[in-house]
This record gives C-alpha cells, sequence and structure tokens, in this order.
C-alpha cells in the first residue's frame, strides 16, 4: 500500500467498494520494474486493473487529472508484466479503472485502453 496513511485508507475503501460490487481481489499493489497499480480484482471472466487516486480538494484539478498518458503507460506495462507472470489470467477480459476520491467520488470504469497510448 502507499507509504502515506490517506493513500492506505483510500486504497482499502477502493478495495471495499469493490468487493461490495461483486468483484474479488487477486492483489493489491501489485509491483514490477515498470511501476505499481494501486488493485487488480476479477468478476465475471474480467480482469480489471484499478488505479486509486485521493486529494483532499480539487482546487488544482480532480485526482482522474492526475494520471496522464505517462501514468497510464506505466500501468499498461505493469499489467503486461502481471499477464506474463500469471497465465491463468491470460483469457479474461482486461480493463483500465480509475476510482478517485475528491469533492466527489467516482468510479470511472475503462478509463483508458491500451491502444489508444502513443508509444513513449
Amino acid at each position: 500500500m502507499k507509504s502515506n496513511p490517506r493513500g492506505k485508507a483510500s486504497e482499502a475503501r477502493a478495495s471495499r467498494w469493490l468487493q461490495q460490487r461483486g468483484y474479488c481481489l487477486v492483489i493489491p499493489n501489485y509491483h514490477c520494474r515498470f511501476g505499481e497499480i494501486d488493485l487488480i480484482a476479477t468478476k465475471d471472466g474480467l480482469l480489471v486493473f484499478c488505479e486509486v487516486k485521493q486529494r483532499r480538494s480539487d482546487r488544482f484539478g480532480s485526482p482522474a487529472a492526475q494520471v496522464d498518458r505517462q501514468k497510464q503507460n506505466r500501468i499498461i506495462k505493469t499489467a503486461n508484466h502481471f499477464l506474463t507472470h500469471n497465465p491463468r489470467f491470460a483469457h479474461y477480459q482486461i480493463r483500465f479503472d480509475l476510482i478517485s476520491f475528491g469533492s466527489e467520488n467516482r468510479w470511472i470504469k475503462a478509463a483508458f485502453f491500451e491502444e489508444d497510448l502513443i508509444p513513449e
């Protein structure tokens, strides 16, 4: 989990949120050389890589705005690493979600797609 208490609390909250909606948590905080994915969960043949963002206020932009193309590329590379090392998920459909906590709580399903990204 994240090193700060608010980050840990946000990830735990997002994990509960997913589980209450029928998702099964595969692993929290998957790390590799490319980066980290906050939550990985499954439901009905779907594998969801979920980024969790939190801000006290939206004064400097929404939490979702923090997930720029560079961050998306790192998440995708990390997801590919996970899939390479966990072949039992190879037949699952993949989705990249964003759960943001701020002045408004949002779950953005399919927040971005691998094919939309421009190689770095």
